[in-house]
C-alpha cells in the first residue's frame, strides 16, 4: 500500500522549505525585536476551550474542528486557532502577575476541516502575536504596523490594510439589537438565521452573493460606537498615521471569530482572489475573563506563513536569497575524502553552512551537485592539495578560484560571506 498525504494537506519539501523557514524567521524577527517572547502551546487542548474561546456561532466551530474523545473519556480539538491556547496558557501560569503587557508569539500549525481549494487546506502554519494585560491603542497600532513591517521584510508590496471598530460591552448590545432586527427582514436560510441569533456581526462576514446583496443598507457598528470606543479608534488611527502605515477603512469587517472588540483589522493582498486574507487580528477585551482569567485587555494578530508563500508567488517577488548550503566540499582521491568530513565539521563550527560530496563522485559529478546545493563557494581538495596544506576556493557564480591554506579556510570564507 502507498500512503499520500491526507486530502488537504501537503508536505513541505526542500529546497523550497527553505523559502518557507525565510519568511516565518522574517516575520518572528520583527516580533522578536519588539520584545515579544516565545511561547509554544500543546496542539490538542479541551474542546471546551474553542467553544468557549472562538464562538459557538463561528464556522470554524461548528464546523471545522478535529475533535476527538481520547482514551480517557475527554473531548479533545486539534487547535484550529493560536490565541484562545496561549490565553489559557496565560491564566495557568499566572503571567499577569509579571511586567504587564504581556508580550508573546507563537509560530506553528493548524488545523480546520474545510473544503480544500487553492490558498485553503485543512491544515496550515500561522505566526501568533499577543499583547495581554495593557487597554493601549498604541499597541493596537505596534501590531498592525508590525505586520506591515514583517511583510515588507520578506518582499510584499500588493495588499492593503483593512480596519474597522467592532465597539464593546457597552456600546455593541444596542448595536446588536438594530442589526438583528435589520437582518429579521431578510430572506435567509436556517443556518443563517441562527447564526444572527448568537451572533449577529458574523452575519456581516458572509460572502455568498445572495447573501451579501441582502445586506446594503445594514447599519454599521462605525456609526453606533460609544464616546470611549470612538476616543480609542481615533487614537489607533492617529498612532498608525504618526508611524506612516496606510490602511483602508472598511465598516463590515468583522474577522471570522467571534472574541473581537473595538479595533479589527485584515492584510488583503491583490492577487489572491477570493482567498485574498494573507493575516489580520485585533482586540479581545473580555476573552481572559471568558475563559476563567482576569478581566484584562488584549490585542494580537496571526499571520499566514502558506498564504504569504502564495503571495510572494502571485507578485513574482524574490524573497531574500536563501542559502540552504553557503560552501560545497569536493574532495577527489582517498586520502581528500578522509579529511573533507573533518573539514565539512569545522567550517560548520565556525557558523559556515557546509555539505560535501558523497559517494566517491568525480569531480564532474561533484561540482554538479555543489551547483544543485545553491552553495556559493566550493571547496575543492586533491592529492596534491594535502600535500601543500591548501584548498581550492572556487566562487561559483563568478568562477574565480585561488588556493587558501587549511588554518585560514574559515576565516577568508567567512570574510567572503560578510
Amino acid at each position: 500500500m502507498n500512503f499520500t498525504a491526507p486530502k488537504g494537506t501537503f508536505d513541505t519539501l526542500p529546497p523550497e522549505s527553505a523559502t518557507f523557514l525565510a519568511v516565518r524567521d522574517q516575520i518572528t524577527r520583527c516580533l522578536r525585536l519588539a520584545g515579544y517572547g516565545y511561547i509554544e502551546t500543546p496542539i490538542f487542548e479541551d474542546t471546551a476551550l474553542y467553544q468557549r474561546g472562538v464562538g459557538e456561532s463561528t464556522d470554524v466551530v461548528s464546523k471545522e474542528m478535529y475533535t476527538f474523545t481520547d482514551k480517557g473519556g475527554r473531548s479533545l480539538t486539534l487547535r484550529p486557532e493560536l490565541t484562545a491556547g496561549l490565553i489559557r496558557a496565560a491564566i495557568e501560569h499566572n503571567l499577569y502577575a509579571g511586567q504587564l503587557p504581556v508580550k508573546l508569539y507563537s509560530v506553528g500549525p493548524n488545523f480546520r476541516y474545510e473544503q480544500p481549494q487553492a490558498g485553503r487546506f485543512r491544515h496550515f502554519t500561522q505566526v501568533d502575536a499577543e499583547a495581554l494585560g495593557v487597554d493601549d491603542p498604541s499597541l493596537d497600532a505596534e501590531l498592525v504596523a508590525l505586520g506591515a513591517q514583517a511583510f515588507g521584510a520578506v518582499g510584499l508590496a500588493d495588499y492593503s490594510i483593512h480596519l474597522n471598530s467592532l465597539g464593546d460591552r457597552n456600546c455593541r448590545p444596542a448595536y446588536r439589537a438594530l442589526l438583528q432586527d435589520f437582518l429579521q427582514k431578510l430572506d435567509l436560510d436556517a443556518d443563517t438565521r441562527r447564526r444572527a441569533q448568537i451572533n449577529p456581526l458574523r452575519v456581516l462576514d458572509d460572502k455568498r452573493p445572495a447573501v451579501a446583496a441582502q445586506l446594503t443598507g445594514a447599519p454599521l457598528m462605525a456609526d453606533h460606537l460609544c464616546t470611549d470606543c470612538q476616543a480609542h479608534y481615533d487614537a489607533v488611527r492617529a498612532q498608525l498615521s504618526a508611524l506612516g502605515v496606510e490602511w483602508v477603512e472598511n465598516p463590515r469587517l468583522v474577522r471570522g471569530l467571534d472574541y473581537y472588540t473595538r479595533t479589527t483589522f485584515e492584510y488583503v493582498h491583490h492577487r489572491l482572489g477570493a482567498q485574498a486574507s494573507i493575516g489580520g487580528g485585533g482586540r479581545y477585551d473580555g476573552l481572559s475573563a471568558e475563559l476563567g482569567g482576569p478581566d484584562v485587555s488584549g490585542v494580537g494578530w496571526a499571520m499566514g506563513v502558506d498564504r504569504t508563500l502564495l503571495a510572494l508567488v502571485a507578485e513574482e517577488a524574490e524573497p531574500k536569497q536563501v542559502r540552504r548550503v553557503q560552501v560545497f566540499v569536493v574532495p577527489l582521491g582517498e586520502a581528500a575524502r578522509e579529511r573533507a568530513l573533518p573539514m565539512a565539521m569545522e567550517l560548520r563550527q565556525a557558523g559556515v553552512a557546509t555539505d560535501l560530496a558523497f559517494g566517491g563522485k568525480g569531480l564532474k559529478g561533484a561540482m554538479k551537485s555543489a551547483d544543485r546545493s545553491g552553495a556559493r563557494y566550493a571547496v575543492i581538495v586533491g592529492e596534491r592539495d594535502i600535500a601543500d596544506g591548501v584548498a581550492q576556493l572556487k566562487d561559483l557564480e563568478s568562477g574565480q578560484q585561488h588556493a587558501v591554506a587549511f588554518a585560514d579556510l574559515a576565516r577568508t570564507i567567512q570574510e567572503k560571506l560578510t
